[in-house]
């Protein structure tokens, strides 16, 4: 079991939505704990896959009322930090699956990676430098839920 993070815009397009439903049923399947920022979009289709997958997922939510959380929720969290609760979801992952791409998800991403915590990305944002290179470590870049749950797999150790 591992504690895989979700992360996603909350206004995300129906594909992302998708794609996250699936990733949760997928990840509540391979028995691992499920973290996201509690709220709409990518964050609460997670939810909702990992809910029919009979899965644990847990909700770090930005205010202070529970009740502004997903419905999907196993475990809402309600910080009372704001954005500042990505560095929580962050750093209680053993690795980051991001799906889409946001100002907040790239907030994720780019704080993850600097703090050693791999990254799988699910058609998200791609990061170059000036000279057209990717800089220091970069997300494992999937083009389906099934080798993001792969890559997921391969970087918690399999099933």
């Amino acid at each position: 079991m591992a504690y895989v993070g979700v992360v996603g815009p909350g206004s995300a397009r129906a594909r992302d939505e998708q794609d996250a439903r699936e990733l949760g049923r997928g990840l509540a399947g391979r028995g691992h704990v499920v973290l996201c920022g509690g709220l709409g979009g990518v964050m609460d289709a997670v939810a909702a896959g990992v809910r029919d997958g009979d899965g644990v997922v847990v909700g770090l939510l930005p205010g202070n009322d529970r009740a502004d959380g997903s419905p999907h929720l196993t475990v809402a969290l309600p910080t009372g930090m704001g954005e500042m609760r990505n560095a929580l979801l962050v750093r209680s992952s053993d690795v980051v699956l991001s799906v889409g791409g946001s100002w907040g998800t790239l907030s994720e991403v780019a704080l993850a990676l600097r703090t050693g915590v791999p990254v799988v990305a699910l058609d998200g944002w791609r990061v170059l430098a000036a000279d057209g290179s990717e800089p220091g470590p970069t997300p494992v870049r999937a083009g389906s839920v099934a080798e993001a749950l792969a890559a997921v797999d391969e970087i918690v150790g399999g099933t």
